[in-house]
């Protein structure tokens, strides 16, 4: 009735074609207990249209079913409101509209009804629907993405008992950010993920095209000439001329986020993670950020017989004192520290206490290194031994570094700052600072990756 043709059968390997999740979304009975999804798929790969396609079934099959859109932006949400409202103004679903439609809600004489949220929390809370549709969620804000987890709610809607769900939709290209942790964590918060690429959304490739001489063929290796999709082959290829390799592999093939603004580009986890015992004798070295409102993290590392820098543990934990951390320290199964690298601003005096943080730890027995440096040195310092010009990896970070490994993939510059040199502090910065901490003290006449014995 609509004119939609949806690709049913996806072309990557392991990948799921975009009719899944209609048939996901409209079917009730389709996994029952694990109802909330997450679509994960390509920019331009119909997310929005398909998500109003699916309210528009909702609403039509389903009578008196409350449907609320959210998207990253106000603008976001009114897109799919505005391909609703195109679908169910042809002639032959009109008059299924009760009263005027307005710019932001739609009723059926059904009793269905959808209308669209604004991206605040004061718009989210106090909602009580069957169903949220989340456009756009790597553009949310994380207040507003948490106060939405809690307005939904199941019931029954005509012959159809409807099981409360959220749907989240959109491209993933912030390394760590809201839709990665998404995809990371769908099996333990319950949620389906659908995933698909321009690849598995492209029109059939003609005969007459030749694989051997197309700009796609490293990523479609003939794919196409099999696929039943919407894209065009020559707006994808002029699309693939435009950005760069890691933006389309991330926002296009839904590989991989991009990474282009992160402080540690050179950070891979396949490269830089592995697990490693203690060596002998080794150097037993520190990084510390100190914290009460916002974390104090702490790394345990040592030097190698090569030199090479193995983080082997972690901490970070809020509202802890001088006193509470040391305890910890000391409860620990490690060697002691031959020192640890801090922040100088740890020698300021408390107003309360009249001592500082550094003094505290020294007189419990430590030794304290807080060479003052810029940030950008401190930066430099770390993705030296992350990997040097020649190809070579200073530095190894142990599995358990749950918390470091996540900061070191996801710690950013500001992205609308192209110029700046100082990272944005939205969490990741404390047990990176820590780590900067540590490798300033370590390799404080430069920047080679001497063994330095204390």
């Amino acid at each position: 009735m609509l004119g939609f043709e949806i690709p049913r059968t996806p072309l990557v390997t392991g990948h799921d074609a975009p009719f899944d999740y209609i048939r996901h979304a409209f079917f009730e009975e389709i996994h029952p207990e694990v109802r909330d999804c997450v679509v994960w798929a390509n920019r331009g790969g119909g997310k929005t249209q398909l998500g109003a396609i699916a309210t528009l079934l909702d609403m039509l099959f389903k009578p008196g079913i409350q449907v609320r859109i959210l998207g990253g932006s106000l603008e976001q949400s009114s897109k799919m409101y505005r391909y609703l409202r195109t679908m169910i103004e042809v002639e032959s679903l009109s008059m299924y509209i009760e009263g005027r439609l307005t710019g932001k809600a739609l009723q059926l004489v059904n009793g269905s009804r959808v209308e669209v949220l604004s991206q605040s929390e004061r718009a989210v809370r106090g909602t009580r629907i069957h169903r949220l549709r989340c456009d756009e969620v790597e553009l949310f804000e994380t207040e507003v993405w948490e106060a939405a987890q809690l307005v939904t709610r199941s019931g029954q809607c005509g012959e159809i008992f409807v099981q409360a769900s959220i749907e989240s939709l959109s491209t993933m290209h912030r390394p760590y950010g809201l839709m990665q942790k998404l995809v990371k964590k769908a099996a333990k918060q319950r949620r389906t993920v659908f995933r698909w690429s321009v690849l598995d959304t492209l029109v059939r490739c003609e005969p007459r095209r030749s694989c051997d001489t197309c700009a796609l063929w490293d990523d479609c290796r003939g794919l196409a000439k099999e696929a039943d999709g919407f894209v065009h082959i020559d707006d994808a290829i002029r699309q693939r001329h435009r950005v760069g390799l890691p933006i389309w592999r991330s926002e296009m093939l839904c590989d991989e986020p991009n990474r282009s603004d992160t402080v540690y580009p050179e950070f891979d986890v396949k490269v830089h993670v592995e697990s490693f015992e203690p060596d002998e004798g080794a150097v037993w070295l520190g990084g510390i950020d100190f914290g009460y409102r916002a974390p104090t993290a702490l790394l345990w590392a040592f030097l190698d017989g090569e030199g090479v820098l193995r983080i082997i543990d972690e901490y970070a934990q809020r509202e802890r004192t001088a006193e509470q951390v040391i305890e910890v320290v000391r409860g620990r199964s490690w060697p002691g520290f031959n020192w640890i690298g801090a922040d100088p601003a740890g020698y300021q005096r408390s107003d309360q206490t009249g001592v500082s943080t550094i003094s505290i730890w020294k007189k419990a027995g430590f030794t304290m290194k807080a060479r003052a440096s810029r940030i950008e040195d401190g930066v430099n310092g770390v993705r030296a031994r992350l990997r040097k010009a020649d190809g070579s990896v200073w530095m190894k970070v142990h599995p358990r570094c749950v918390k470091l490994i996540e900061s070191l993939t996801m710690y950013h510059y500001p992205s609308d700052q192209p110029e700046s040199l100082v990272p944005i502090k939205d969490g990741q910065d404390h047990i990176a600072d820590a780590l900067r901490y540590l490798v300033v003290n370590l390799d404080r006449e430069g920047w080679g990756v001497k063994v330095r014995k204390y």
